[in-house]
């Protein structure tokens, strides 16, 4: 099974093409100033291309991605017909969305409803999902939300001291982000450990953004990232949770 994963920014598109059953990896890159003057770094095996492409608009880079996996030096597969899915990471999924789902017009709309909390990010990450479907039709797509996993924190956790009103009707609440990777770690965890109950883990994704959060048998009851992932710790570009 081959499954094309994207992730659209608001000028920059990264993608990997692999099996998830075996794990493999057919290829992976980068398209980089979109509406600029585009560059598309391109690995697959052992080979890296990089090479300069117009892409006035995230159509294009898609457009450009797909040529690349299937012709010239850079071709790992004969045809996107190959590839049997879509999967698109999407940043706010605000209270709607628990989960991965696949992608319909409903979903489409509310993400787009959802678009004040995540303003540069929901834009481009619902415009990947239509380019994909118009040059792939009939291939399924799925969208993996970054705050899905962070949807079992109670209410004590996720509420704000400021007035209800705030929360009620403007959604002002923390959402948590980073949820795919501290899914992922925290069941690694629980298999290591060879247990999947009593399980009492702290998740640490540290990076040029970073966050942690408190798994309790498998979920998220607290995390550090709040209304937007600027909240909670210092990090690369962000000072984080800020006290006098």
């Amino acid at each position: 099974m081959l499954v094309f994963i994207l992730n659209a920014g608001s000028s920059s598109l990264k993608y990997q093409l692999m099996n998830p059953v075996n794990k493999k990896v057919f290829a992976q890159g980068l398209c980089e100033r979109i509406g600029i003057d585009g560059v598309l770094k391109h690995e697959f095996g052992e080979k890296e291309l990089e090479m300069k492409i117009d892409m006035p608009t995230h159509k294009e880079a898609i457009e450009s991605v797909l040529s690349t996996l299937t012709n010239g030096e850079g071709k790992v597969i004969d045809s996107i017909n190959d590839i049997e899915a879509i999967g698109h990471r999407a940043v706010h999924g605000g209270e709607e969305f628990s989960g991965s789902v696949l992608v319909t017009e409903k979903v489409i709309e509310t993400m787009r409803r959802l678009i004040p909390l995540a303003p540069l990010h929901n834009p481009a990450n619902i415009m990947g999902m239509e380019i994909c479907q118009e040059l792939m039709p009939g291939k399924p797509n799925v969208a993996v939300f970054d705050t899905a996993f962070h949807q079992t924190m109670p209410d004590y956790a996720y509420m704000y001291a400021l007035p209800y009103e705030q929360y009620t009707k403007h959604a002002i609440r923390k959402y948590g982000f980073h949820g795919t990777s501290h899914f992922f770690v925290s069941n690694e965890a629980r298999q290591m450990l060879d247990k999947k109950h009593n399980t009492r883990i702290i998740v640490c994704h540290l990076g040029n953004g970073s966050s942690v959060s408190a798994v309790l048998d498998g979920k998220s009851i607290d995390t550090s990232m709040g209304l937007t992932p600027v909240q909670g710790l210092m990090m690369g570009t962000r000072a984080g949770d800020v006290g006098a």
